[in-house]
């Protein structure tokens, strides 16, 4: 499929997807969109930033522009569930702006806000009813949304509810579709849990799969840059001042951390605001505005307020701590070169971190290149310099001794306490996303 005008879409969402200035469908668009205009179950695979929204919401939308329906109170013809807040709005954005020239109505419900605005919105009419899945619960127990007319049913980035425990308030609201009805199901990766999920809520799916098949990130520009963690805040002013630096996404691993960066480039003149769990929703909500109009810099950020965040334009992502999860930083780095462009990330490395460093490489099965040109009090003869020259060139796990031997901090802990922190770990989160969607 060379164009969009090949899909065949009414005028007015032609439109709309000309003045975006969108000329040629991505693959997740072109496998997806024909069999959803057709009213096929689709059961996709798909990374953020592969225009998976747009996927679904062309067809949905010329479905509702060709049917020119009025809305009734409290009743979706169409349901988008998403994992996060931050989500839920961008995906309800997207509707708006490819539906600018349809008289349709479309209502976000999430949780963190009062719900008194959400319900007069509901009570007016609705086609599209984008939620999130706490909030969208409450309201149903409260029947201020009924969704026996429902006609078509989207999860999107359904292993992020699974991993933010939400799995049974979805089973919960599949219980309450109608069996009449046209479902789609979109997920980064394909755990059981969710494949089994899937064989419930779907029927005779068309199965469409543009993941790769390894760990791409061949459009980004990927370096690492060797500093203690006490010169690290330096070295980002530094980095940050480069002539060819615009909108950056800085990662940090904690919530504190992320408030001390987003301080320290303020104090030193660089326009930087700050987003975790634990701002509220119109705190969060102001600095991704702020951020996405580049009326700051820079946006600071852990990775579980930053997993969701689709925004054009940023130019560098900089890992002021490495994950300790190896696929966060996959997630990470995704945040620039997103639909082809290319991007730039930048990660710092203590020598705390250069297990994390390792792992990261095994991942994406590719070491990433040292860019010294900013680095600050590494000398020759450091041990990130040793230990560097000293690696395989098949990246495959080296230096362990040597980095313990280095290293003043105690060894991580085996793989089984691990596991039961991880499991702890996951039950608060679940815990503090139920209450805050």
């Amino acid at each position: 499929m060379r164009s969009f005008q090949e899909l065949k879409l009414i005028a007015p969402v032609q439109r709309a997807i000309a003045e975006e200035n969108y000329e040629t469908p991505t693959p997740i668009q072109e496998k997806t969109i024909p069999d959803v205009m057709s009213g096929r179950d689709i059961l996709g695979c798909a990374q953020t930033g592969t225009g998976k929204t747009a996927a679904f919401a062309f067809p949905i939308l010329n479905r509702l522009g060709q049917c020119n329906r009025k809305s009734i109170p409290n009743c979706p013809r169409v349901l988008v569930l998403a994992p996060t807040r931050e989500l839920a709005i961008q995906i309800d954005n997207s509707f708006a702006t490819y539906g600018r020239h349809l008289s349709l109505r479309q209502a976000l419900v999430y949780g963190g806000v009062s719900q008194t605005k959400q319900i007069r919105v509901l009570n007016r009419g609705v086609h599209i009813l984008v939620a999130t899945p706490g909030r969208l619960l409450d309201l149903m127990n409260q029947r201020y949304i009924d969704l026996n007319r429902l006609e078509v049913f989207v999860v999107d980035e359904a292993d992020r509810m699974l991993d933010m425990g939400f799995l049974p308030d979805i089973k919960r609201i599949i219980d309450k579709l109608p069996e009449q009805r046209q479902s789609l199901f979109f997920s980064a990766t394909l755990p059981p849990q969710i494949i089994q999920l899937s064989k419930n809520l779907l029927t005779n799916p068309v199965s469409v799969d543009v993941t790769p098949k390894t760990i791409s990130v061949e459009s980004i520009d990927q370096r690492v840059m060797f500093v203690e963690q006490r010169q690290k805040k330096a070295l980002l002013m530094k980095v940050l001042k480069a002539d060819d630096v615009g909108q950056t996404l800085v990662f940090t691993r904690t919530k504190r951390s992320a408030n001390v960066v987003a301080q320290y480039l303020l104090r030193n003149g660089i326009g930087a605001t700050a987003i975790h769990g634990n701002k509220s929703q119109n705190a969060r909500q102001r600095a991704l505005d702020e951020f996405r109009r580049a009326q700051v810099q820079v946006l600071v950020a852990t990775d579980l307020a930053a997993r969701g965040i689709d925004i054009d334009g940023i130019t560098h992502v900089v890992n002021f701590e490495l994950p300790n999860d190896p696929e966060s930083y996959v997630h990470r780095i995704g945040r620039t070169g997103r639909m082809g462009a290319s991007g730039i990330a930048v990660s710092f490395c203590s020598s705390s971190e250069h297990g994390d460093l390792l792992a990261i490489e095994r991942l994406i099965g590719q070491k990433v290149p040292v860019d010294g040109e900013h680095s600050q009090g590494v000398s020759e003869n450091s041990s990130f310099t040793n230990l560097r020259s000293k690696r395989p060139s098949d990246g495959r796990n080296f230096g362990a001794k040597a980095l313990r031997a280095k290293s003043h901090r105690p060894r991580s802990k085996p793989m089984a306490d691990r596991s039961s922190d991880a499991s702890g770990k996951q039950k608060r989160l679940r815990r503090k996303w139920q209450r805050m969607s």
